[in-house]
């Protein structure tokens, strides 16, 4: 921990009742709305997207910053756990059999989905196990609160969230949302799903035509949502997803931890000595990637599907996680009952 860090704790813990309540205070006063980027946002937004400047500046009054969020962003899960703590955590006999109830439960609407999108339902419900266990938990943050914070108190990534920021405002606007009660996660996104603003605006379905895209009530909105999210990311019906590998003695490679790109083949990683087991030509496009075990390393490879999951969620542990959450949900799913004879 950072040696100032550090000291600013313990003085804090030290500090009398009125010092930590004067923070508080600071805290509860929000943003300054004269901050040149804040200004800039303010136009810019209202010149795009038809927004009061008025409108603007009385929602961003309202927003709070939220120092715990720059906290967990700079220590996601994805990046600081190993596969097999990451995998104990979604991949357990808790979420697969809430897994299973889900579908059985929503089974009709998957199946329609299913296949109106070309996308396996096993993927689908594993998303949503993965994203908000079945959307028992869609966040506790204010969206707004969350967005704003990552939009002017996050440098390195504060283009993306002010984009985020915005679309927000507009998709608040257009689904006839209040802004100052709508809640997320940490990083902003929406609804069972867990959609960024852009991609809501982007990919989510008004799938039983009542003019309105829910993405927290309406389970034939959900649904088709991730469904439509992953085909029009390029979802290859029946294609492989991930495959094993298995290693010559003297296997000479290097895994890119942050690489997500398809950036070799099989015949490329077989010449190097990593063998994929899976049929399919050489000639396919592969992404390495470590997936250590408990006992020591292990080595997978994904294949485009794997890549389009992915586009999810910008993780290799996350979408590992999807698959074999989806193929434990898929395999203990009872077979449906036989119609009865006439």
């Amino acid at each position: 921990m950072n040696t100032c860090r550090c000291f600013l704790l313990a003085a804090l813990a030290c500090a009398p009742a009125g010092a930590q309540s004067t923070d508080s205070a600071a805290h509860a006063a929000g943003f300054d709305l004269e901050r040149p980027e804040i200004v800039a946002f303010v136009n810019e937004v209202a010149e795009r997207d038809g927004i009061k400047r008025s409108e603007l500046r009385r929602l961003l009054k309202e927003a709070q910053p939220q120092p715990k969020i720059i906290e967990i962003m700079n220590r996601p899960l994805e990046k600081v756990a190993p596969w097999y703590e990451y995998r104990e955590r979604f991949v357990n006999p808790e979420r697969i059999n809430d897994g299973v109830q889900f579908w059985s439960d929503h089974r009709l609407t998957l199946e329609q989905v299913a296949a109106a999108y070309q996308v396996p339902a096993e993927y689908i419900v594993a998303i949503l196990g993965v994203e908000t266990r079945y959307g028992r938990n869609t966040g506790s943050y204010r969206a707004l609160d969350a967005l704003t914070t990552l939009a002017f108190d996050y440098p390195p990534r504060e283009k993306f969230f002010r984009g985020e920021l915005e679309e927000f405002l507009a998709l608040a606007k257009e689904n006839r949302l209040d802004p100052l009660t709508v809640k997320g996660s940490y990083a902003g996104a929406l609804g069972v799903p867990q959609f960024m603003p852009s991609q809501y605006r982007r990919y989510a379905v008004d799938a039983d035509t009542d003019q309105r895209r829910d993405l927290w009530n309406d389970w034939d909105d959900i649904l088709a949502s991730v469904a439509n999210y992953l085909h029009e990311h390029g979802w290859t019906p029946g294609g492989p997803v991930l495959a094993e590998t298995t290693l010559d003695p003297s296997p000479n490679f290097q895994i890119e931890p942050h690489n997500l790109e398809l950036t070799e083949t099989v015949d490329s990683l077989a010449a190097r000595g990593v063998r994929v087991a899976a049929e399919v030509p050489a000639d396919t496009p592969v992404l390495l990637m470590s997936a250590e075990q408990r006992d020591g390393p292990a080595y997978r490879v994904g294949f485009h599907n794997f890549y389009v999951l992915t586009r999810y969620n910008a993780s290799v542990r996350y979408a590992m996680a999807v698959y074999e959450l989806a193929q434990a949900i898929a395999h203990q799913l009872p077979a449906p009952a036989a119609p009865a004879p006439p």
